[in-house]
């Protein structure tokens, strides 16, 4: 079979760049290792971990405010098998969901292992998913987008089993709320997954060698995250290197060398191991289409996303940049388009962070830490949540927004937020920058009342001078 176009990966990033291949009149096929169409995003990362924080906020709320709502409830308990199943089944329709529209933009979808023998031929290899006795198949293709994904990185001092040491894919099917849970490292996932079981009950260690959470982002963003999590018992362990792990029985004991070279030991029932990911591109046959990649493994790229061999691109974790589910959308859509000789393009420094925690954290643009590094005169405007009348009608009050500015020119170079619905609220800061809007525009724009992006307009109106009107 030939094809114009084939997609190496499932994940966010392949299948909507194959639907946009589709959408343009290309011949498409797309290769999946495993049995579900989605890749990590949809079957065992964002999607799920997002179904399992519901669950667990709901619960949190049942048992911390629903009365001082006036809801009393007897004999509240976690189910937690009946969060997993309905997580399961939130999947399960998302998944489905891609392969309905695989079929609706008739895209040729090959289940399997796919890899180079040549530029212009793919090797479908049959997985231990797919059973024993597979047929191996090989198809034909003009251009191939990369978009295998990434995966956990594993100390190699910790002793992963996927039992009691594990990453988020295992802990996103526990059958228990681990007691005390070890989390070694700081950063989205860490929390995220710390977060569900924190508010289920467990106690929750975190151990991160740098010195702040999220430290990817707007520092404030991290110490307020830290407050929050401080409520719900988190314990922090800043500056501290994780030396080695073992396992016994159902205790894991974790060591640590702190910033005064000292040995410390950490005990718990389970281990989340979350210090990253890395690309996956193991196993593609890179060399045999003439593909390189850097020192961490990442498929070297232009400005085009186009690899070192000409009509093959690569796009999402495998590439450099965030490793953001939107960020390989954005970046399929434009690939696609260029290969139908479109001239997209991509604004990288747009492109928002989430952490779904609650409250939430978000961000786009600038950091205040990019601004001093590179020397750029700014300007501050912070409002916090707890001032909005939505807020104190919700009862989420923790949080800020904080606004950076051009201290001449009144541009928005970054907006952050830490607060209710943050990961909804940063869209409105995406819309103003793309369009190069001022603080002064945004204060100046209407925000319906009561809401929490109220909050946004007011920072404007502290950045533009101190004229927050409801502080």
């Amino acid at each position: 079979m030939k094809y114009d176009v084939t997609v190496i990966g499932s994940g966010p990033g392949g299948y909507i760049a194959a639907i946009r291949c589709a959408q343009l009149g290309l011949k498409t096929a797309i290769i999946e290792k495993y049995n579900s169409l989605g890749g990590t995003c949809l079957n065992v990362g964002c999607i799920p971990s997002k179904a399992l924080l519901d669950s667990s906020e709901h619960y949190h709320n049942a048992a911390h405010t629903f009365k001082t709502h006036g809801i009393d409830l007897k004999d509240l308990k976690v189910n937690l098998a009946q969060m997993i199943q309905r997580k399961r089944e939130v999947v399960k329709q998302t998944c489905d969901g891609v392969a309905y529209l695989m079929k609706k933009n008739k895209i040729d979808t090959y289940y399997g292992h796919g890899s180079f023998v040549d530029k212009n031929t793919i090797k479908i290899s049959p997985t231990k998913n797919q059973g024993e006795g597979g047929e191996t198949k090989q198809i034909e293709t003009d251009k191939t987008i990369i978009a295998t994904g990434s995966k956990p990185i594993i100390l190699p001092s910790v002793p992963y089993d996927k039992k009691r040491i594990i990453t988020s894919t295992e802990a996103l099917e526990l059958q228990e709320v681990p007691k005390n849970l070890i989390i070694i490292g700081g950063g989205v996932i860490g929390m995220e997954i710390g977060s569900i079981y924190g508010r289920l009950g467990a106690k929750v260690i975190v151990i991160e060698f740098m010195d702040s959470l999220i430290s990817s982002m707007d520092k404030t963003m991290g110490k307020e995250l830290q407050k929050v999590l401080g409520k719900l018992g988190f314990e922090f362990y800043f500056k501290h290197k994780v030396t080695g792990a073992n396992v016994k029985g159902k205790e894991v004991t974790v060591t640590a060398e702190n910033e005064k070279g000292e040995t410390v030991e950490f005990k718990g029932d389970y281990c989340l191991l979350s210090i990253g990911r890395k690309p996956y591109t193991e196993g593609l046959g890179l060399e045999n289409a003439g593909i390189t990649t850097d020192k961490k493994g990442r498929i070297e790229v232009n400005n085009h996303l186009e690899t070192t061999t000409k009509g093959i691109y690569a796009i999402g974790d495998v590439v450099t940049g965030a490793m953001l589910a939107h960020k390989a959308e954005e970046e399929g859509v434009v690939v696609a388009e260029q290969i139908a000789g479109q001239k997209p393009h991509i604004n990288y420094l747009l492109i928002p962070n989430v952490v779904y925690t609650w409250p939430e954290v978000a961000g786009v643009g600038y950091t205040e830490e990019e601004l001093k590094t590179s020397n750029r005169k700014y300007k501050t405007g912070a409002f916090p949540f707890k001032a909005l009348g939505r807020a104190r009608a919700s009862m989420d009050l923790d949080g800020t927004v904080k606004v950076l500015t051009d201290a001449t020119t009144d541009e928005i170079l970054g907006v952050h937020i830490i607060g209710p619905r943050a990961a909804d609220m940063i869209a409105e800061a995406v819309v103003a920058m793309e369009f190069r809007a001022s603080a002064e525009d945004v204060s100046r724009m209407s925000h319906a009342h009561p809401t929490f992006t109220e909050a946004f307009k007011e920072a404007c109106l502290v950045a533009t001078g101190n004229r927050a009107l409801n502080m």
